[in-house]
């Protein structure tokens, strides 16, 4: 049994319908009940309830479980002290296979949730598990925040200048490559950057999502101020919001690069290109 932390998240859903689809026995953590149904749906045999701050409920998830799947919630600021519980239970159960779900570059301390991964990572390598350390880049999914404002205007909008360059991943290519660590020995010891595309400009993108929308789509830029205000006016916290508009000044000096080689091992293919990726859901849309 391989237990999913974090699964009610689009991450720990796509990891669960990837463990699901090879055969393997799946339970998900989750702290509200509301999700055992979509949970449940995808493949997962059970559903754990709790949170990362109640150490009873990660020692009743871990237990039985063969390998863990950690995945923090999103620009948490406990990262860190959330790797340790996970780890304290996971020692505790007897847990020795334990994949650490990170991200592309985790040294860069102008990100701080990057930089705390790189903390937890430290934790982790120091605990005595069968380690692997899985780092993706940013999702091709997170271009369908901006979809409405495609549709509608053919303009993709992003906070950083259109010239920056960004290394992509799809989704469910990280499920994929997370299932196959997680299901076949030899991966202990191994980090790898999961990366499906070279480096590509945001004018590229857009271009991209033209041509699979068969219309005419711009890449404009907007300033991390004005972005500050629409997320504000949304509703997204402060501390999310912080954290994104670091990565994003971040990302507008240096980009992300990254290499696609490690994924395209793992996965003995070619990963998803984005052209691929957009085609998906340009014909998912129809």
């Amino acid at each position: 049994m391989i237990l999913v932390t974090g699964a009610a998240g689009k991450t720990g859903k796509a990891v669960v319908k990837a463990l699901a689809r090879k055969g393997a026995s799946v339970r998900g953590l989750v702290r509200n009940p509301e999700h055992i149904g979509a949970l449940t749906a995808l493949g997962a045999g059970e559903v754990a309830l709790g949170g990362f701050d109640d150490a009873r409920a990660l020692r009743r998830a871990a237990a039985g479980a063969g390998a863990i799947y950690h995945i923090c919630p999103n620009f948490s600021p406990h990262e860190v002290a959330y790797a340790r519980a996970v780890a304290d239970a996971a020692k505790g159960q007897g847990v020795r296979r334990f994949v650490f779900h990170s991200v592309l570059h985790p040294q860069i301390e102008a990100m701080p949730h990057h930089f705390a991964k790189m903390r937890a990572e430290e934790l982790l390598f120091n605990a005595g598990f069968d380690l692997t350390v899985l780092q993706p880049t940013a999702y091709m999914q997170n271009i369908l925040a901006a979809w409405r404002g495609i549709l509608t205007g053919g303009v993709f909008r992003v906070p950083y200048p259109v010239e920056t360059r960004l290394s992509l991943v799809d989704l469910d290519d990280v499920a994929e490559a997370a299932a196959l660590v997680l299901t076949q020995d030899g991966h202990g010891g191994a980090t790898y950057e999961l990366v499906g595309t070279e480096p590509l400009s945001q004018i590229d993108v857009a271009a991209a999502i033209g041509a699979a929308l068969k219309r005419s789509v711009r890449a404009e830029s907007e300033s991390v101020a004005a972005w500050e205000a629409r997320a504000r006016g949304a509703g997204l916290g402060e501390q999310e919001r912080a954290a994104l508009a670091a990565m994003f000044r971040y990302y507008a000096e240096h980009g992300l690069i990254g290499n696609p080689n490690a994924l395209r091992w793992l996965l003995g293919r070619a990963p998803a290109s984005l052209a691929t990726f957009l085609a998906r859901v340009a014909g998912a849309a129809k």
